[in-house]
């Protein structure tokens, strides 16, 4: 009779135990759902040049390889140019440490917009958007760049720390855009 008491109590234990695990495991498997489905990431900065050369600069590939942060950290980065010089339809492969895409442009608004579309394959496809605002001393250039997640739990999770990861790369090509149209003395 005591065995059989202890026996309940077991199964009890066990069953309680295994209802607490699997709420747990439910728990954890349904948070990435409560993350942002998306995540923009964006920096800005005045640039001491007129918005027109500004915009030329980032709507050519040849101009975007000017300031691009990435040639910073990649020497061995390979750039392949494609299509027009300029404007929507230019663009460029990409090749490094950090990955492999490509990086087109989709739309312009001349003087004041610039939108790429950077394919990463299966690591998706940000939108990175240049907004030029005319200011006192130059351009105000707002680099955005927008990822969405859908209903992947890991790109959801991976979106908490895109700001740490991709933030610090945009200051680094504003600081570059800003020193390529800077006159030197």
């Amino acid at each position: 009779m005591c065995l059989r008491i202890m026996m309940k109590g077991l199964d009890m234990a066990l069953a309680s135990t295994l209802t607490v695990g699997s709420a747990l495991v439910a728990l954890l498997a349904a948070a990435p759902f409560a993350l942002p489905r998306a995540q923009v990431i964006e920096r800005t900065a005045v640039v001491a040049a007129d918005p027109s050369i500004v915009f030329d600069l980032i709507e050519s590939s040849a101009g975007y390889q000017r300031f691009n942060p990435y040639r910073d950290t990649d020497a061995e980065l390979q750039i392949t140019p494609f299509g027009p010089e300029a404007g929507v339809g230019s663009g460029f492969a990409f090749e490094g440490r950090e990955g492999t895409g490509t990086q087109t442009v989709t739309a312009v608004t001349p003087d004041r917009e610039i939108v790429h579309l950077i394919d990463l394959g299966a690591m998706g496809q940000p939108v990175q958007t240049f907004t030029l605002t005319p200011v006192a001393g130059g351009t105000e250039v707002r680099w955005a760049i927008r990822s969405e997640f859908g209903l992947n739990p890991i790109g959801r999770v991976f979106g908490l720390f895109m700001d740490g990861m991709l933030g610090p790369r945009q200051e680094a090509g504003l600081e570059n855009l800003s020193a390529t149209l800077t006159p030197q003395a």
